[in-house]
């Protein structure tokens, strides 16, 4: 791939750059058989004697001449029409050079031929909610978020080791399921105030079906809500209460497994003649059925099953349609391991439960999200026709983690025990974002839930170290395109070592466990977000990428917005970009931006200050 990045004076020369936001693709939603325009930005002086649009239709490319539509000060404007004759339609641009060809895909521009993998891609399958890329999504684990008095009168299951809300949960080993602090939904109910202060749009709970644990996850009915919870009533005054603040809620489900002790499968191994015998995989050895990642309280669902699809995913008298409407109103789900879901040796059901999916909350509540938990590099999985974005582990986390983390932190890189977290630079930390956000529609990017931490990671503080830093990868978080996604108390620079570790309660009682300062930086933050449509909705343009700094504008046909990042202290820049009001409005950050003009273009002048997070108004 081409870098124009010098060091020494930090300058990024202009490179040609698309993507599908409003400034470069006219708008859906899409239509199998329709045209649409799309346009390329190639900047002044960079030689091309033609662009050609390069797309496969039918599995066969097809080239069309593109047309120069306009200049500016900086760059020249092409574009072209391109026909949607299949689903998902791919293309890229050929930069047409003096004995030469470069290439423009998702990934960057390359001098080099290339795959079909990193082309960009437009899709028509039916659009997520509107509301969905505008979120900022709040996790609430449940048990550890915080407890109403009804708690107190509840009996422990025999299962749980009672915990005090101050205990330390346990990092590693069988009692990081057994610790039971007693957090219910009423308890979410009473500090609807802190969320709502923070910004939050959308509260997803992990699972609130009764299990044998306290993360859930090991569900032994999808029937009714915990009553350690407080039961269904307790979910429909949580709905009630988040809505009437016009805020969402989304519920996570296993569709991959259920718990050993769910009565589906009780009865699948009591009688061999029932229905849900066919729910699940059956094997020779021990234990006799297939399970998640050999967990034997997890036994595997088998979608081959024509019974299991209308028990659990199919319409709305299924689990998943369910719970969707009144008096518990779900406005989605969130869809543990499901890239495993329906997957199992020579089966592969995955694509097919994810579209039964989507039909049910279309026939339900056409206003519900749909999204994916998947680790790795869920690409193939996001076409759009199935999940609505995906837990962006890969093109956000990882990435962000390696640049930002604390050196000798002691966190797993990638949970793998003896794998210590690397510290990469911020030219690799772009490298692998672009890598993963590459050959998914620009509808999917947008949707995608960017994070710092869950409660299967340790906790951003810990990974980074200090308040200087979790703010830096706060700014990334709200700035990035796709949805913030927070875990609760992050925003408090609460800690912890693995996933299990960091499902630390609230410290609602306990001022020398919270950091007001960054509590504050997240609330102003969200709001800068939600202030700027650019923020939510706006072309991705990397302009920067240092060792230690990294920057991007973020555009739409009404603003633009320049984020610089910032991990140390830097060189600094001067970056070739328009400036029509002759000056930068500082938006975040203490530093003010110098505007130049050299050869007829503006420039901005960035500081080399360092760790820093800036935001600044270009027009």
């Amino acid at each position: 791939m081409i870098d124009r990045t010098t060091r020494g004076a930090g300058a990024l020369m202009a490179l040609p750059h698309h993507d599908g936001s409003e400034i470069y693709v006219q708008q859906g939603p899409y239509q199998l058989g329709s045209v649409l325009t799309v346009r390329v930005r190639v900047p002044r002086g960079y030689g091309e004697t033609a662009v050609l649009l390069r797309f496969v239709q039918d599995a066969e490319p097809r080239t069309v001449r593109t047309a120069l539509a306009h200049s500016d000060e900086h760059d020249h404007w092409y574009e072209a029409q391109l026909p949607l004759h299949n689903p998902v339609t791919s293309y890229r641009f050929a930069l047409v050079l003096p004995g030469d060809v470069h290439w423009l895909n998702a990934r960057g521009v390359h001098d080099r031929g290339v795959t079909d993998e990193n082309d960009f891609r437009i899709t028509t399958a039916a659009p997520a909610p509107a509301w969905l890329h505008h979120a900022v999504v709040y996790q609430v684990f449940p048990d550890r978020f915080a407890r109403s008095a009804a708690a107190d009168e509840r009996p422990l299951p025999d299962w749980a080791e009672p915990a005090t809300w101050d205990d330390e949960p346990a990092a590693h080993g069988a009692r990081t399921g057994k610790q039971l602090y007693g957090g219910d939904l009423d308890g979410v109910i009473e500090h609807l105030d802190h969320i709502a202060g923070l910004g939050v749009t959308t509260v997803y709970l992990t699972p609130i079906f009764p299990g044998r644990s306290a993360h859930r996850y090991d569900a032994s009915t999808f029937d009714h809500v915990d009553p350690l919870l407080g039961g269904d009533d307790a979910l429909a005054r949580l709905s009630e209460a988040l809505h009437s603040r016009g805020m969402r809620i989304m519920g996570d489900i296993t569709t991959n497994h259920t718990g050993e002790g769910h009565e589906w499968f009780h009865r699948a191994r009591t009688d061999e003649s029932c229905a849900e015998r066919d729910f699940y995989y059956w094997i020779d050895g021990g234990p006799g059925y297939a399970s998640w990642l050999g967990h034997s309280n997890l036994p595997k669902l088998n979608f081959a099953s024509p019974e299991l699809g209308p028990r659990l995913i199919d319409g709305p008298r299924s689990v998943i349609g369910r719970w969707l409407e009144a008096p518990w109103s779900l406005d989605g789900w969130r869809v543990d391991v499901a890239n495993m879901t329906g997957r199992y040796a020579d089966e592969d059901h995955n694509e097919d439960v994810g579209r039964r999916l989507r039909a049910t909350l279309a026939e339900v509540n056409p206003d519900a999200a749909l999204i994916s938990e998947h680790f790795h590099d869920a690409r193939g999985d996001l076409s759009g026709e199935t999940w609505h974005g995906n837990m962006n582990y890969t093109a956000f986390s990882n990435p962000v983690w390696t640049w930002l983390a604390a050196p000798d932190n002691g966190i797993r890189y990638m949970g793998v025990e003896g794998l210590a977290m690397p510290r990469r630079t911020g030219a690799q930390m772009v490298a692998e974002m672009r890598d993963f956000d590459a050959a998914v529609p620009w509808q999917v990017l947008l949707n995608q839930w960017n994070m710092l931490g869950s409660h299967d990671t340790p906790r951003i503080r810990t990974v980074v170290g200090s308040r200087e830093m979790q703010e830096v990868a706060a700014g990334l978080l709200f700035t990035y395109l796709g949805v913030p996604a927070m875990f609760a108390g992050d925003e408090l620079g609460l800690t912890g070592t693995t996933g299990e570790h960091s499902r630390v309660p609230m410290p609602w009682d306990s001022p020398d466990r919270r950091d007001d300062v960054i509590h504050e930086r997240y609330r102003t933050l969200a709001r800068l977000r939600a202030e700027h449509r650019a923020l939510r909705e706006g072309s991705l343009r990397w302009v920067l990428t240092e060792d230690d700094a990294v920057g991007y504008v973020r555009e739409t046909t009404d603003e633009a917005l320049l984020v610089v990042v910032a991990r140390a202290a830097w060189a600094g820049a001067e970056l070739r970009l328009a400036v029509p009001g002759g000056a930068a409005a500082t938006l975040y950050g203490s530093a003010d931006l110098a505007v130049t003009e050299r050869d007829g273009a503006t420039s901005v002048v960035v500081p080399g200050d360092g760790p820093a997070f800036g935001v600044w108004r270009l027009r």
